[in-house]
């Protein structure tokens, strides 16, 4: 079964109140799959029935609620909203269907959901829309005071803004293998310096290790399904592509740096 910890906690308290019900209703069904004796097909069918009903009631709350803050991140919520419901409908309910199948999609939906808070709901009320002469400047603000960390944040600030500098330069179809190289050397250099953050608060046994482990392998997964790895997926709008994608890396970076990295460095502070 799955936990809802406090880690999935986003602050709000009727969205985490209906994150935790989304989550409830998943384990309740993977009990009923291992316990009901109702015609399997039958049971999936009333299971995904009810799991696509809240989350479709959930999102719209979801999506209500950023309408009524402003939130510049809606468009890319309701994009990944979409993208979950559709998973749901896509599911085929015939006579191949096995108890496995339906245990495999449940999964998937509550591993989803779980990458989806981490990687997106956190940034929920929490980003603006910037006005900063420069983004992309690593300031004293992004500061934890833990000098390999500093170094290392300020290294991927430095390469989403090579990345951003070479889409606002010339055609992008002359560019795109060089952004593409780029992306995977921001990828590699994630991967690193999230290895070296867990590495430094395991030696110094930081309390909320796990739950920066489950934030970095979100980011990593969603930036690995991201279509920017298939050309063909955005051949049409290649440059409106790739400045969302720039503006989620680097609004994501911003927020988790602000609200989970500088703890640890207060909590150095504090032992």
């Amino acid at each position: 079964m799955f936990q809802f910890t406090d880690d999935y906690q986003i602050g709000i308290p009727h969205l985490d109140q209906e994150h935790a019900y989304l989550v409830q209703l998943i384990n309740e069904s993977l009990y009923l799959l291992d316990h009901d004796e109702t015609d399997i097909q039958e049971l999936t069918k009333d299971l995904i029935g009810q799991l696509k009903n809240y989350a479709a009631t959930h999102f719209a709350h979801e999506e209500e609620y950023m309408t009524q803050i402003g939130d510049p991140e809606l468009p890319r919520q309701q994009k990944e909203h979409a993208a979950f419901l559709n998973k749901i409908t896509e599911f085929t309910v015939d006579d191949s269907l096995k108890v496995r199948d339906t245990e495999e999609l449940l999964q998937y939906l509550v591993h989803w959901l779980f990458n989806h808070i981490l990687a997106s709901d956190m940034m929920i009320g929490k980003i603006k829309s910037s006005k900063r002469k420069e983004p992309f400047a690593f300031i004293e603000e992004y500061k934890t005071g833990i000098d390999i960390i500093d170094q290392e944040h300020e290294t991927l600030f430095s390469i989403i803004r090579e990345v951003s500098d070479l889409i606002h330069t010339e055609l992008l179809h002359d560019k795109f293998d060089k952004i593409m190289e780029i992306l995977n050397k921001l990828k590699t250099y994630t991967e690193k310096h999230f290895l070296h953050e867990e590495e430094y608060m395991a030696k110094i046994n930081y309390p909320k290790l796990e739950s920066q482990k489950a934030a970095h392998t979100a980011f990593i997964e969603k930036l690995a399904d991201n279509n920017i790895w298939d050309l063909d997926a955005i051949d049409e709008n290649q440059q409106q592509y790739l400045e969302e994608l720039i503006d989620y890396l680097l609004k994501w970076l911003s927020n988790h740096i602000l609200k989970a990295d500088r703890q640890i460095g207060e909590w150095v502070h504090l032992s």
